[in-house]
């Protein structure tokens, strides 16, 4: 028996209530005018599976959360990692994990926009040793039934503008301080997570607390 795509699972008349009710709250705050919100809330009520919802609300913010203020647009900025721009790296433009798993880890490029889609499974998109080719990145990630995590590090601006439906959206507890200044980068992420999960978290560098564990029990 094949296994089923979670976005073609069927939704409740519940589901539907609550997505009509994000759709009125974003007419409310301005974010789309009343025609948009009567063929929106139409498409709503004629959906079917989950599938069917993300195209009706993938562009709209998270209106219940605090989007942190973002440095104005700049010229392209080097980050200091050591990785030369002329060094050619792995560049992925999308991340996508269904009933799998998908990392992306270590040293690679990151245009200004990357595609990360999770069914029933799990897409980790580190960017702590990431050359960033834009000062601005934008992450569309969709999470159905399964889990994206993006990961940055203390210098990096991290404006989270997405939504859950039955799932959670958030900037998760960092483990470090934020340690921003005018060169940092800011990375925006986007999307929807229906019966799933899209976390961003600040962690310190890859292999930190191992080193740190390593010197305690040295000299």
């Amino acid at each position: 028996m094949e296994p089923v795509d979670p976005s073609a699972m069927r939704i409740s008349d519940a589901d539907r209530h609550r997505v009509a009710e994000f759709l009125r709250e974003a007419a409310g705050e301005g974010r789309i005018d009343l025609d948009e919100l009567d063929s929106r809330l139409e498409a709503t009520y004629a959906a079917k599976t989950y599938g069917d919802l993300v195209p009706i609300t993938v562009d709209l913010p998270g209106h219940r959360g605090t989007t942190p203020a973002v440095p104005p647009p700049a010229a392209p900025a080097a980050r200091p990692r050591g990785v030369p721009p002329s060094l050619a790296l792995p560049v992925h433009l999308g991340s996508a994990a269904v009933m799998s798993e998908v990392k992306r880890r270590g040293a690679w490029a990151v245009g200004e926009t990357h595609n990360a889609l999770a069914v029933m499974g799990n897409v980790v998109i580190d960017l702590r040793e990431a050359r960033f080719d834009a000062r601005e990145v934008t992450i569309t990630a969709n999470a159905v039934m399964g889990e994206v995590l993006v990961v940055v590090d203390a210098r990096t601006v991290v404006a989270v503008e997405g939504h859950g439906v039955m799932g959670v959206f958030e900037e998760s507890r960092s483990s470090v301080a934020a340690d921003l200044d005018d060169d940092s980068p800011v990375v925006r992420v986007r999307g929807i997570a229906l019966m799933g999960s899209v976390r961003v978290r600040r962690k310190g560098p890859p292999g930190e607390l191992r080193r740190r564990l390593l010197g305690h029990g040295g000299h």
